[in-house]
C-alpha cells in the first residue's frame, strides 16, 4: 500500500505544475466537444456533429499538443498533430459546402 500511496503522490503532488494544470483544461475543453455533440444530437433526436464539435476538438488538441510537446511524449505527438489536420480538415469541407449551397 505505500507503493501506491508514494506513486500517487509523486504523481498527484510532487509533479503538480503549469503543465499539470494545462493538461488539465486541455483534456477538459477535449470532452467538451463530445458533450456538445450529445446535447445537440438529443435536442434533434438523431446523432449528429455540430460545427462546434470540430472548434472544440481543435481547441482541446491544440493545447493537448503543447502539453505533448512539452512532455515529449512521441505517441501524444502524433496523435494529437494528425487529429488536428483531420478536424481543420472537417472544418473546410463544412464551410466550403456552406459557400456553395449558403442554405445549409
Amino acid at each position: 500500500m505505500t507503493a501506491l500511496y508514494d506513486w500517487l503522490y509523486t504523481v498527484f503532488v510532487e509533479q503538480f505544475d503549469f503543465w499539470i494544470i494545462l493538461g488539465f483544461f486541455a483534456q477538459a475543453m477535449f470532452m467538451m466537444r463530445f458533450v456538445i455533440q450529445w446535447v445537440a444530437s438529443e435536442r434533434v433526436g438523431r446523432s449528429i456533429v455540430p460545427v462546434a464539435f470540430w472548434f472544440f476538438s481543435i481547441a482541446g488538441g491544440s493545447l493537448l499538443l503543447i502539453y505533448a510537446i512539452q512532455r515529449q511524449d512521441p505517441v501524444f505527438i502524433a496523435g494529437q498533430g494528425l487529429g488536428l489536420v483531420i478536424y481543420f480538415r472537417n472544418l473546410w469541407l463544412i464551410f466550403k459546402e456552406k459557400r456553395q449551397d449558403p442554405t445549409i
